[in-house]
């Protein structure tokens, strides 16, 4: 099993702070998710990095083509997050909370091709738990 782990570039903070991806509306029952899109190695290395807060109902959604094992990590992230490991069918196989500027890893249960990170707690606040489903997300190879 491959695993993925995302970690930190030299970027300086400035620019991380300003950096936005392409936004995607994602569906979690009634809740629409203003959800930014990291799709290559590069941003997904860069993440949520140096950002000081995020919208209520934003996330990011983390492309990884073929289901893969997943881990994430918080160096460089100031906001506490949550993240959902999503397989191909959109539903939820894990969330994890990940606590600001941590090494720990978060790992997915099984090999997916999705990760979605929200405000801490956002699933938990939103009745979001493991197979429930996540709907809109784009296409994977």
């Amino acid at each position: 099993m491959a695993i993925t782990l995302t970690s930190t570039l030299a970027v300086s903070s400035a620019y991380a702070q300003d950096k936005k991806f392409p936004v995607i509306p994602l569906t979690a029952g009634m809740n629409v998710i203003k959800a930014e899109v990291v799709a290559n190695e590069a941003e997904r290395q860069q993440g949520l990095m140096f950002r000081k807060s995020m919208g209520p109902n934003e996330g990011m959604v983390f492309l990884f083509g073929a289901p893969a094992g997943v881990c994430m990590w918080m160096k460089n992230t100031l906001i506490p997050l949550s993240v959902a490991f999503i397989d191909a069918d959109g539903k939820i196989v894990n969330i994890e909370d990940m606590k600001p500027q941590s090494l720990e890893s978060h790992c997915s249960k099984r090999p997916v091709p999705y990760a979605l990170e929200m405000n801490e707690g956002w699933f938990k606040q939103k009745n979001l738990k493991p197979g429930s489903t996540i709907d809109g997300l784009p296409k994977t190879q």
